[in-house]
């Protein structure tokens, strides 16, 4: 599976991977792109199903997406990379430490989880509605929700705007096959086999991803680091990128 990706700072050395959250692409990641790119080698790919990348008809799962990671790392020459991800992106950097675990050098988990468990009863009304609106109303409908969850504030009505955007283009089938991998996923049975220094981020407002399953991943990952990023919600690097960034910066640069 060939993905599309943007490169940066390709003549330096030690690289870092950004992986998107479901229904978005690389873009997630402009904010990070210009602080990172000053000393890293940075590619940000589009994952199966989204963005650029092709669009196979399914099923997906999160173990595909990751083998395609490598894939791309293999076609780029580079032997092992930083990978950091935000909410599906999060789940195949798991994957990618648990399966690939030679690949990875350090993993950064962004309002992610390794099992998903709604975030209490709004949770699963969002899901409900999100399972209904894929079979019955438009991607528009699926979008709408989402993107207000993400960016609740006023002031993000630009944010919000483009995250509709990004998540009503995508097709309905393949966005289907997208959240199934997502709910599928679980990598609690597995989390012993991570051996590289992980960072778990947490926005403190994140109305997708509660804090307990966040909580619980620094638990079951003896030395994980732990940041909660104050008022932010689930897309920590666009609504705290400074706060973000620094968190970033000084975890890969010490490992």
């Amino acid at each position: 599976m060939r993905l599309y990706y943007t490169q940066h700072s390709p003549q330096l050395q030690n690289t870092v991977v950004l992986l998107h959250g479901m229904g978005s692409c690389g873009d997630d990641w402009a904010l990070q792109i210009p602080a990172l790119a000053e000393r890293y080698r940075v590619i940000t790919p589009d994952m199966r199903g989204h963005g650029q990348s092709g669009k196979p008809p399914g099923p997906y799962s999160i173990a595909h997406m990751a083998d395609d990671v490598i894939e791309l790392m293999g076609e780029l020459k580079i032997e092992s990379a930083h990978v950091a991800g935000l909410s599906m992106g999060g789940c195949i950097a798991l994957q990618l430490a648990i399966a690939h675990a030679d690949r990875v050098r350090s993993a950064v988990i962004v309002n992610s989880f390794a099992k998903a468990r709604p975030a209490g009863w709004r949770g699963v009304l969002r899901f409900f509605h999100r399972v209904w609106s894929l079979n019955f109303g438009t991607m528009v409908d699926v979008a709408e929700p989402v993107a207000r969850s993400m960016f609740p504030k006023p002031e993000q009505a630009e944010l919000r705007r483009i995250a509709l955007e990004r998540i009503a283009s995508n097709p309905k089938k393949q966005y289907r096959s997208i959240l199934s991998a997502v709910v599928r996923f679980n990598a609690l049975p597995h989390l012993n086999q991570i051996k590289c220094p992980v960072l778990i981020v947490a926005g403190d407002r994140d109305l997708t991803v509660s804090l307990p399953p966040k909580r619980e991943l620094h638990r079951k990952l003896p030395g994980s680091e732990f940041a909660l990023i104050s008022d932010s919600g689930h897309a920590t690097p666009v609504d705290q990128p400074e706060k973000f960034n620094e968190a970033l910066l000084d975890f890969i640069g010490r490992n």
